[in-house]
């Protein structure tokens, strides 16, 4: 197995074994180190001008068991001269605190004001026409992604019965297969390219259930099975997994939602709030 330090050197010493194909891939990722850590297997595809299979058996030859691996590699070799920064916002050990929150502060302003850049109205238009028509609403992700379905589905459900997150991937199976074309799923996803996602979105086309993702990568295997994509700004490398500025896009994009459903039926979402205060002012001292 390839260790995190040689990837670059073992990219050089393989190269003239590659295929044709796996070398647009190698003179790529040679070329801009920095830049492949935050990129989608389909992205990666895309720039090489290869198909995904390629870029997958070109990981596969260097010794890594896939293309996140491979990733993870060459964040440990570093960008040039210095390692990956594991932290968001490049802090660093020798800032001060207030330098340190200042850095973050500005890495969560870009993630929300680069999301909104790519917000698309129409799409936000036709998910809450979605949202609105759907009996049920799935609100579903896997591990980082699940707290933010918690959270979607706890927003909604303050305005609208019908909202219920579901996290365990077993869970979103079972909950999957008895959906109808009258049932939509908001599902996160950073990557969109989580295996127990493809399955579940596959299973949920087959059911002509609507789907909205909301996902970093509008080409990952994710979105080209959603009817809606909803795309997330700030990039996140791989020692930076679940980082709160990659959140922030999708609390974002997560709020213009709940707002654009409610506002279409202001005095109803009024009045169903007022119910759930009542129901919850007994539960404050």
């Amino acid at each position: 197995m390839a260790t995190y330090g040689d990837v670059f050197t073992k990219i050089n010493r393989e190269y003239y074994q590659l295929t044709s194909a796996e070398k647009k891939i190698a003179d790529y990722i040679l070329l801009q180190r920095q830049e492949c850590q935050f990129m989608s297997i389909s992205e990666m595809a895309e720039v090489a001008e290869v198909a995904e299979a390629t870029v997958s058996r070109f990981c596969r030859r260097l010794g890594y068991k896939g293309y996140s691996a491979f990733k993870l590699a060459v964040a440990g070799a570093g960008a040039g001269q210095s390692p990956m920064n594991p932290l968001y916002g490049e802090i660093v050990a020798e800032d001060s605190v207030s330098e340190m929150c200042r850095k973050l502060c500005a890495a969560d302003v870009d993630a929300i004001t680069q999301t909104l850049a790519m917000i698309d109205p129409a799409a936000i238009t036709a998910s809450a026409d979605m949202l609105l028509a759907a009996e049920r609403v799935l609100c579903m992700g896997l591990g980082g992604s699940a707290i933010l379905a918690r959270e979607a589905a706890h927003l909604f459900s303050t305005a609208l019965p019908n909202f219920h997150s579901v996290d365990d991937s077993h869970n979103q199976a079972i909950r999957t297969a008895l959906l109808t074309h009258r049932d939509a799923i908001l599902y996160f996803s950073y990557s969109g390219s989580t295996r127990d996602m493809v399955d579940l979105l596959k299973m949920a086309r087959e059911r002509g259930v609507g789907i909205i993702l909301i996902t970093r990568f509008p080409k990952s295997p994710g979105a080209a099975l959603a009817d809606i994509v909803l795309e997330c700004g700030a990039k996140e490398g791989p020692l930076q997994m679940g980082s709160v500025a990659a959140r922030m896009g999708q609390l974002f994009l997560t709020d213009v939602l709940f707002n654009e459903v409610c506002r279409r039926n202001m005095e109803d979402c009024r009045e169903r709030r007022k119910q759930v205060a009542d129901a919850l002012v007994d539960k404050h001292l």
